[in-house]
Order: structure tokens, then sequence, then C-alpha cells
């Protein structure tokens, strides 16, 4: 059995590294397959998807949809820029790092990234690296903070261990955003320079000559189609075949289809020529929106011809950005991946579409929801940090008391079923619920003892403190390789194994986990706020190592110094 175990989790271990298969599908198929040889039981199994932290962080999440609706985070930022950078950078880092503590991180960072590109002191790319890397830095100063604190915490109820406290990161969370925010103006050393007035948002744009155009006939340079001034005409798809490099003397034929590269922010110029139809021309939309396609997408790895786009959105692909900066000659034929830029033209059924949220973050001018007025703003404000507080003071347990507060917002119209249902977070809870699963098999099956063994035997030389050490360093490895929340879900019950053989308080392990787990600072696809930002901000993969280094580097030293300080061994 623990063979079988262990070779399973190698397995899935490189299939969550490849990246080719949802996480999700990947933790409750193997759930599922120890259920089938009587790994865990069925009411065990059931059990872990009804867990308190689980239920906990659903709520939260739900009535952070609210909290998103206010106004408080656009109008605070907007006066958080000066002339000085440094002054701008430590404010904006710790404002980021105040609403994550408390909010959904990746609300936080959608809603700062407009507000940073507007700014008119500062280039937009030396902010919002650093901006995502603050978002991670609020969310270890609060329980509630990142959903993998949640994720660790559930994890301490299924063992029967005491639950961790709201507030019981403070002591390493706070000194993380302070140290982690001054350690920002070194790392924006390393971030490139690209004015906003300079830089043109270079995007992929097709348009086809209808059968009727005047441009039929006629040569590129004749058609003064050479020599435009934000956009240039790379190459001619005809019957499928692709014509690059363009020759200025090559006639245009019916149904070309003529794609350009450059700033769509100037694709309107495209409508001076005579039936040269664009895709949102087509589509007949009012708007056009900027998308990025998130790491939960259904798209990933298929052609955009493939996914049926325009009927599951009702929207249609006007451009693409890729993130590792290729593209196919034609968008119909560009296989979609994580983190590619997209312009929409929409419908206007675009915005009552349920899958929105879990296949992109939307960056553009388009407010799907309605935003709440000051005073509403206020009433979200207050009723969500009384809740916080009534839990401090342990007058009310924090899962009811977000009980009650969902039903509120529902009651005064602030929430509504049909959000709830397109934000509900199907592939998390799946995720969550079979790690538990896969965690208590681990340790059961003496895989997670195995480990641990082999950490002390390695490391038992440095003491207790070098076993706790090598826990954090494993599961800080492992939030590089894969995501945030399988990190801590496989390192946690080697850490609680190793603590337990070892003799000492398990606490200080448990805590090695949840902030390791959150040390994804040097790739872009390790933490969806990175991923946000990757090409928004211009980023190469070299600049994710220079930066995430030093800030990896003085994260490390707080979590393994302090930790030990305040939860000792």
């Amino acid at each position: 059995m623990t063979i079988f175990v262990a070779i399973s989790i190698i397995i899935l271990l490189i299939l969550l590294a490849q990246n080719r298969i949802q996480p999700a599908i990947l933790f409750f198929a193997l759930v599922l397959i120890y259920y089938m040889f009587d790994l865990i039981d069925v009411k065990n199994m059931l059990n872990n998807f009804t867990n308190k932290s689980l239920v906990t962080l659903l709520l939260l999440l739900t009535v952070s949809i609210v909290f998103e609706k206010t106004t408080f985070i656009t109008s605070i930022s907007n006066k958080i820029f000066s002339k000085s950078y440094n002054k701008s950078l430590l404010k904006m880092s710790f404002l980021v790092s105040f609403f994550s503590a408390f909010l959904n991180n990746t609300a936080v960072v959608a809603s700062m990234i407009s507000v940073i590109k507007k700014n008119r002191f500062h280039s937009p790319s030396k902010l919002l690296l650093p901006m995502s890397y603050a978002a991670i830095f609020g969310g270890t100063i609060t329980l509630v903070g990142t959903s993998t604190n949640l994720i660790v915490n559930g994890f301490v109820i299924e063992r029967g261990l005491e639950p961790l406290k709201l507030f019981d990161f403070i002591y390493v969370g706070i000194p993380i955003a302070i140290f982690g925010g001054l350690s920002l103006i070194i790392v924006s050393k390393f971030l490139p320079e690209i004015k906003n007035n300079e830089k043109k948002v270079e995007y992929f744009i097709e348009a086809k000559v209808d059968k009727n155009s005047k441009l039929i006939g006629k040569s590129i340079l004749e058609n003064k189609l050479r020599n435009l001034e934000y956009l240039y005409l790379s190459e001619i798809i005809r019957d499928e075949q692709t014509i690059s490099p363009v020759n200025p003397n090559e006639i245009i034929q019916e149904k070309d289809i003529l794609v350009f590269s450059g700033d769509v922010r100037q694709v309107e110029i495209l409508n001076q020529f005579d039936g040269l139809i664009l895709e949102h021309k087509r589509h007949d939309a009012k708007n056009l929106v900027e998308v990025i396609v998130s790491h939960e997408s259904n798209l990933i790895n298929k052609k955009v011809k493939e996914t049926n786009f325009r009927t599951k959105f009702d929207a249609s692909i006007v451009s693409i950005k890729k993130a590792d900066e290729t593209q196919s000659s034609k968008i119909g034929n560009t296989l979609l991946e994580v983190g590619d830029n997209l312009i929409l033209a929409i419908g206007k059924d675009f915005h009552k579409r349920d899958n929105l949220k879990k296949n992109f973050y939307i960056l553009g001018d388009i407010n799907i929801e309605e935003k709440l007025s000051f005073s509403q703003s206020l009433v979200v404000l207050f009723s969500f940090f009384a809740v916080l507080l009534l839990s401090l003071f342990k007058i009310l347990p924090l899962i009811k008391g977000l009980f009650i507060l969902l039903a509120f917002y529902l009651i005064i119209g602030f929430l509504n079923s049909s959000e709830i249902k397109r934000r509900f977070p199907y592939e998390l809870v799946l995720i969550i619920g079979s790690a538990l699963g896969i965690a208590s098999v681990m340790i059961n099956s003496g895989v997670a003892n195995y480990l641990a063994d082999f950490l002390n035997n390695s490391f038992g030389s440095f003491g207790v403190y070098g076993s706790f050490i090598a826990v954090y360093l494993l599961t800080f490895l492992l939030t590089e390789i894969i995501t945030n929340n399988a990190a801590a879900a496989l390192s946690f019950p080697i850490a609680y194994v190793t603590a337990t053989n070892l003799g000492v308080d398990v606490t200080p392990f448990i805590f090695a986990v949840a902030y390791g787990a959150s040390a994804s600072f040097m790739t872009p696809y390790g933490y969806q706020t990175n991923l946000m930002v990757t090409s928004v901000g211009g980023y190469s993969f070299k600049t994710f190592i220079k930066s995430g280094f030093i800030v990896s580097i003085v994260y490390s030293a707080i979590v393994i110094i302090v930790i030990p300080i305040v939860f000792p061994f």
C-alpha cells in the first residue's frame, strides 16, 4: 500500500507540474482511486467536503463579491501616487497588503491594475509586479488572507488539533509585509522601464476583405496599407495559406484575411478602408473588453476555432497577445494558453454569462456588476469588519458571523443568487476536499512517515530547527513548481508526522507549511496575481527570477527566524 500511494503522489506531482490537466480534476480523481482501493472510506471522504475551514473559505469568497462592488480600493488608490517613486511604491505596497489581509487578493489586484496603468507619475511596469508581491505579503497576515491559510487550518482541524485563530498569523505576517515592502525598492531596480506614453500594446488584429471591397485588384502599396502609423501589415492569409512577409506589390484578393500587428487601441484606423471587415464589426459589439485567460479556464490548450467562443461567451476575439510573445498566423488557429491577453468584442449577453470568472481575469473598463454607492459601501465595510472583530473577541464564531453576513447582503439586495452561482469556486471545493482525503491517506499509509524520516535523516544533524527549515524549503520549492494550494496539501502530512516523530509542538511546522505555500515569487504561474500582471507589465521569466529571488530571501529569512520565536518547538 505504501508503495502504491507513493507512486500515485509522484504521478500527481508530475501532472501538476505539466499544467495540462486542471488541479481540481487531478486531486478529485486521486481521492476517488484511493476510495476504490479502500484506502479511505466514503464517510471520511465526504466529510472532508464539509470541513469547517472549507465552508469558512466559501463563505468568505462569496461575501467578498459584495466588497468588490465598493469603490474604496479605487478611491484610496488614486491618492497614493506622487512624484516620488519610492514613496509611491511603499504606500501602494502597504495599502495592497492591508486590503489583501482581509479580502480576496485576486480582486484587490484586479482593482488596482487599471489605477496603476492610469497613474501619471510612474511607469506601470515599475509598479505592477511589486503590487502582486504585496498582495501575497498581505495574504499572510490573517487566517482569511489567503485560501492557503484556510486550507492548512482545514488539515489542522481534520487531525483533531486546535484550530488556528484569525490573527495567529500577524506575528509573522506583519514583519513580512513591512520588510517585504521595503525589499521592493531593491526589486524595482530589476524591473523594465516602459513609459505610459511610449508603450504600444502589441496585438495581432485580423480584418477580412469583403467581396465588394474596392481594395480588390490593387496592390498593398496602392491601397496605402503599407505605412500605417500605429499598425503594421504583417501577413496575409489566403485560402489557408500564409503570405509573410508581405510584398508591397502583393495584390489584394477577395476573402483575403489581413493580419496587422500593433496598438489595438488604434484599430479604428482600419475603418477608413472600404470593405475591410473587422471581427468586432461583424459582432456588432458596442464595447471592447480586455481579458486574460485564467489558470482555471477550460480554453487552455485549445485552438480558438475549436472553442465555440462566440456561443459560449457572446463575444468574439478581436486580437490576441500571447503570454510568451509568440503568435500563430491566424487567430482561429491560435492555441490559447494561461496568461494570454485577449481583446473581446462583446455582445449584449456577455455580462450575463456564468462562465466569465472561471475563464478570464477581466481588465477592461467594463463593469460586470454595478458599483455600490458610498453609503452602501460604508455598510459593507462596517458589517464585514464587525464580523471579524466579533470573531476576534470570541463573541461570535467566524463561520456563524459570515453566514449571518451573507444572509444580510442577500436580503438587502447587495448580492443575488445568480452572482453566487456565477462565482462559486467549484474547483477550489474539489481541490480542498480531495486534498484533505489525500493527506489522511498519506499519513495512514506510512508515506508521510517515510518522507518525514528522510527529512530527519538528512537534516537531523541540525536538530529540530534543521527539520523545521527542511519542511519550509520543501513547501517553498513545491509552490514554485505546482500551485500554492497543492503545495500545502502535499506538505502538511509530512510536516505533521515530522513534528510528531520528533516529539515537539506541531504548531511551528504548521506555519512553515502555510508560509512556504504562499512563497510564490519566482515564476509567473505559481500564483494567480503574478499571472495577472505578467503580460500587462511586459515581464519576462528572467524578470521574475531576479525579482523573486530577492523577495524570497527576505521572506524566507523572516519566516525561518520569527516562527520558532513566536511558536516555540
